[in-house]
């Protein structure tokens, strides 16, 4: 088992012709439950900035606008794998096993991206990597 996750969520668009990512967030949890957890609520933060409840009243008139029917929607993704028990059972399996993980959703301008994965499975990844560096 793994005990130390690392988890990171950064938005991705374009600027000047490239990609750019901007770091939205980073933990480093000492826990499987904790990783998913963080996870889980990053998802639910992103969502609830692109798609904010217009009824709690904070916004000023004509600040909210829909969005063309085609444009996917990034904020329902985010709170459909929130709230989908199976995908949270296949992330915390695949991240167990030491396995990179990675949930991401686009909308037109932007891509949301989440990732976490094994401290434990880093630092074997960077061990083996130099213990066997073929030599010319």
């Amino acid at each position: 088992m793994h005990d130390e996750f690392l988890c990171h969520v950064t938005g991705y668009g374009i600027c000047d012709g490239r990609r750019i990512g901007v770091p939205l967030g980073t933990y480093r949890a000492p826990t499987l439950a904790l990783a998913l957890w963080w996870l889980r609520d990053r998802a639910s933060w992103i969502a609830d900035r692109l798609d904010p409840q217009p009824e709690v009243g904070y916004f000023p008139a004509g600040a909210l606008a829909p969005v063309a029917e085609t444009v996917l929607d990034v904020p329902g993704l985010m709170r459909a794998w929130c709230a989908d028990p199976a995908q949270q059972e296949l992330i915390a399996d695949e991240l167990a096993a030491g396995r990179l993980i990675r949930i991401a959703a686009s909308d037109d301008t932007t891509e949301y991206e989440l990732l976490a994965e094994s401290v434990d499975a880093v630092r074997m990844h960077r061990t083996a990597s130099t213990l066997f560096t073929p030599v010319a």
